[in-house]
């Protein structure tokens, strides 16, 4: 039996048209929504399917942003046992001041900690980098292995084998002991969806809970500095017509530019 943690995070819809605050640091609220970023999905899949393979509890953990209780009650409805919500966080915290609190708050939590596996998602759009598992393991005092894809665990002997992608289409397997921080770049099977109408049913049978932030996080900040939309430059050439005509059109552009 697994207690398995998984942490997840909103991040910015960015089908939406984003504008920029007037302070120039920041997006302007009224034009974001927030969803669950694509590689925390895997990762809840990820911990759905070990919970199903070797049975136990999964607990969903996100920080309170708009929007959230619809992502937890979504996670409830896919299959996870509990969803807590970390409460009392400034707004737009950075991936450092995120972990360091998520840490303090795990830590402190009731019932959270200890945990067999927690799981992350190994990056999202504002954390290309894919620092919150290294620093959340790091404070945890607890092994990572990161952009994994395949995970296998032996509940009796307290360890797991874990497959993690390289560049060029190459892999590794490593084994690790439990407990240990895993950050997923995919999960074994696509993300499960779930109809509307049971998502409601969560709603009405099940409930979220909320722990408030542990301490202040004494970790580096990162501090935005400006924020920009990319300038139009109005220099690209559309090229328009049949195969035959565009590939005509693509060779004269290059020739004219010195490329052929």
């Amino acid at each position: 039996m697994l207690n398995i943690l998984v942490l997840v995070k909103l991040v910015p819809d960015t089908v939406e048209e984003l504008e920029i605050a007037p302070d120039g640091r920041s997006l302007d609220p009224a034009s974001v929504r927030l969803i669950l970023s694509e590689r925390d999905e895997h990762a809840l899949e990820q911990g759905l399917l070990l919970k199903e393979r070797y049975g136990g509890t999964l607990t969903v953990i996100a920080l309170d942003v708009p929007e959230v209780d619809d992502v937890l009650f979504t996670a409830l409805a896919k299959g996870a046992d509990r969803a807590v919500k970390i409460t009392g966080m400034e707004p737009g915290p950075s991936t450092w001041t995120a972990a360091g609190l998520a840490a303090r708050t795990l830590a402190a939590g009731p019932g959270l900690l200890p945990a067999d596996l927690i799981l992350t998602g190994v990056q999202a759009i504002d954390d290309l980098d894919g620092q919150a598992g290294p620093i959340l393991a790091r404070l945890l005092e607890l092994p990572y292995v990161g952009i994994t894809c395949r995970v296998e665990v032996d509940p009796g002997a307290r360890s797991a084998v874990v497959v993690r992608e390289y560049v060029g289409g190459v892999t590794g397997t490593f084994e690790v002991s439990l407990p240990v921080v895993l950050g997923v770049q995919s999960a074994e099977k696509p993300p499960r969806y779930v109809p509307v109408a049971k998502v409601r049913a969560a709603m009405k049978s099940q409930r979220l809970e909320s722990v408030p932030a542990s301490g202040e996080s004494a970790v580096m900040r990162v501090e935005i500095l400006q924020l920009m939309k990319p300038e139009a430059t109005g220099r690209a050439v559309m090229l328009d017509g049949a195969p035959e005509e565009v590939a005509a059109q693509l060779c004269d552009v290059l020739a004219a530019r010195g490329l052929l």
